[in-house]
């Protein structure tokens, strides 16, 4: 659900974890065509010299900037859980400059984003709004951790 401000957002991307090498090598292609430093709007370093979530977070932190619309599709796939914990950090500094930011996770830290609805997608379709603590990934996550053993039981068909 969005909701409408009366304003036109002052910037916008739409970022996808799983084309971001694409991304990445036209923000490149586009610097040495056009005369002008496009890489220093992305960090000043081109960014398949980087690791893909380091280069992922530098595009969050230099391309990203207040009063924003920002999509997010599945960022947490190019991100160690400290780069979902960026990512999470510099989300809460969008948010707080105005930003609006939707995302599209199954990550239990970028859904703990203060202030965040979380709408929850259903096999059969259905949405529902829910909160945190009973949001699928959590539940998941914190049951895992809470008896790893118990998971690898039943995912892990040894043979005899």
């Amino acid at each position: 659900m969005l909701s409408r401000t009366g304003r036109k957002p002052r910037t916008g991307f739409f970022l996808r974890a799983e084309s971001y090498y694409n991304v990445a090598s036209e923000i490149e292609r586009l610097d040495r065509a056009s005369g002008w430093p496009l890489l220093s709007a992305y960090g000043g370093a081109s960014p398949h010299e980087r690791s893909h979530g380091e280069s992922f977070v530098d595009l969050m932190t230099y391309r990203f900037g207040p009063g924003g619309l920002y999509v997010l599709d599945e960022p947490e796939a190019a991100l160690s859980v400290r780069g979902c914990m960026a990512v999470l950090a510099r989300l809460a500094e969008l948010a707080g400059q105005g930003s609006q930011i939707v995302v599209a996770t199954h990550s239990p830290i970028l859904l703990a984003l203060p202030g965040a609805t979380i709408y929850e997608i259903a096999e059969s379709g259905e949405i529902a709004c829910v909160d945190y603590d009973r949001a699928l990934p959590v539940r998941l996550t914190r049951d895992f951790l809470a008896a790893p053993e118990r998971f690898l039981r039943h995912l892990l068909i040894e043979d005899g």
